[in-house]
């Protein structure tokens, strides 16, 4: 199964991106190999699923911080930094580990796709009674989910019960989805809500979740919405944006070196709460259909 590259293509993009300084470039293309160090790490570790996942997160915390710190905030020209948000180097890590993650986990899942997708999640017929359609003006509308695992889908319309002519259609159904953000505010959390309501209106068994990386908001309960859970991948807030705003030069960049080295490492991304996620992962693919005769001797379904 072809893993996706979401964080290879962005350093590839980067690369060949007109904007970016000479010396930010030379940075990118001196990098790869230990981007490529990552890739084979990963493919090599072997074991029982928390041995996997112990494994997987700490080769993850290595990667992400030489991305985050030796990669981006130690470099001289100040493009890769302030830019970080449009380049998107940083946060498609986590985007890249998840399908790994999830593959080492589940080496039994191999008739479906992990990874960045286009999930449907409404169909929809654009037509009248007076037009001349196949099959309704089938139409549908997709989301990208930065993590799915998802199944295609062959979508099929007519008006003819032979579907001789027909209006077709092809997605993928996201059967898990997460949204991953790097620092998450009071607004996206409210989108993520309306997108969780979407990806359960397609599919009620779905799983919808959010990880971020740094908690900007207040937190709030999950409960009244959409969303199964809000992980939060380093268990920590997010800089105050006094001190971030003088990581936009080198020169406020090297004066904080020494303190966002420590508090990078005092805050790595958790174990556990990778843990729990594959957790939800392997409680919906043992959620079966209650069978009569089960449901008769518990007294519930």
């Amino acid at each position: 199964m072809a893993i996706p590259t979401p964080h290879l293509d962005k350093i590839n993009a980067a690369i060949i991106n007109d904007k970016m300084p000479q010396p930010a470039i030379d940075r990118l293309v001196a990098g790869l190999p230990r981007y490529h160090q990552w890739i084979e790490a990963m493919n090599a570790v072997e074991g029982t699923r928390d041995e996997v996942v112990a494994q997987l997160v700490q080769l993850f915390n290595d990667y992400k911080f030489y991305v985050d710190f030796d990669l981006i905030y130690c470099c001289e020209e100040d493009f890769l930094y302030r830019q970080k948000g449009q380049l998107k180097l940083d946060n498609t890590v986590i985007e890249e580990f998840l399908p790994n993650l999830v593959f080492k986990a589940f080496p039994e899942l191999n008739n479906v796709n992990f990874g960045p997708t286009k999930c449907f999640s409404a169909a929809y017929f654009k037509t009248s009674l007076q037009a001349v359609t196949n099959g309704g003006g089938l139409s549908i509308r997709t989301k990208d989910q930065d993590f799915a695992i998802s199944k295609k889908l062959y979508i099929k319309s007519s008006h003819d019960a032979a579907f001789a002519q027909a209006d077709s259609v092809e997605t993928y159904l996201g059967y898990v989805t997460a949204e991953c953000k790097t620092n998450l505010d009071k607004t996206m959390f409210q989108e993520a809500t309306a997108t969780a309501n979407d990806v359960k209106s397609a599919l009620p068994g779905a799983k919808y979740f959010l990880l971020c990386e740094w908690l900007d908001m207040t937190p709030v309960s999950t409960a009244p919405t959409d969303i199964d859970e809000v992980l939060l991948m380093r268990k920590a807030k997010r800089i105050n944006s006094n001190i971030r705003k003088s990581f936009n030069s080198h020169a406020g960049r090297t004066e904080k070196e020494n303190w966002y080295r420590e508090y990078l490492e005092s805050n790595p991304f958790d174990m556990a709460v990778f843990s729990r996620f594959i957790g939800h992962i392997d409680s919906l693919l043992n959620d079966e259909d209650p069978a009569e005769n089960t449901v008769l001797a518990d007294g519930f379904f």
